[in-house]
């Protein structure tokens, strides 16, 4: 079994020393580098590039400003989707991300964690643990999406969020870690206003 399999299955695999694993990721940094500095002008360069770069996109996808990812292949992305300046999607695991899904500025997705102890993870080694992001999601600014977690259809996880552990859908959650706030109602969809009170 090689690292990217062992990955793959969640074990510890090494992330930093094996040849492999190195060259996968450099192929996905040069790709990022031309895109990244394509002028945003250039839609028809920039969408050929996510088609290659990703391992699945939908149609009608926007990346404002730069993207940052370990792999691309790891990372499939339905319809309709925004994502905002600074988005780092590091793909060690698969990233699944639904139809209709909203990224604010500055959101990290992270499958890759590292054992807690120094040697082990002095040696290179790291895990990571599939993330899946449900349909019509809206992700608030500077969140961080953590290892193994699941964000149910319809959620809205509030601005600063670390989110540790599975969100249901239809709910807000927001803080640190990341805790339900209130379901989402059909009062949400009648509302007119909104300010701070």
């Amino acid at each position: 079994m090689d690292e990217l399999e062992k990955a793959a299955r969640g074990l510890l695999y090494d992330a930093n020393y094996d040849p492999t694993v190195l060259e996968k990721r450099k192929a996905a940094k040069r790709v990022l580098h031309r895109l990244n500095a394509l002028s945003p002008d250039q839609d028809v360069e920039r969408a050929d590039l996510i088609r290659g770069l990703m391992g699945r996109i939908g149609r009608n996808f926007v990346f404002d400003g730069a993207i940052h990812c370990d792999y691309g292949f790891n990372i499939e992305i339905g319809d309709d989707f925004y994502a905002n300046v600074n988005l780092v999607i590091l793909d060690g695991a698969k990233v699944t991300i639904g139809n209709n899904v909203f990224i604010a500025p500055n959101v990290g997705i992270y499958t890759a964690g590292h054992p807690l102890d120094h040697q082990r993870r002095n040696a290179g080694l790291e895990y990571a643990l599939p993330i899946t992001i449900g349909n019509n999601v809206w992700i608030g600014g500077g969140v961080s999406i953590m290892p193994g977690v699941t964000i149910g259809d319809g959620a809205v996880i509030g601005s600063g969020a670390v989110v540790t552990r599975d969100i249901p859908k239809n709910v807000v959650a927001a803080g640190n870690p990341a805790r339900v706030i209130r379901e989402i109602t059909a009062e949400d969809e009648k509302r007119q206003t909104f300010g701070r009170k």
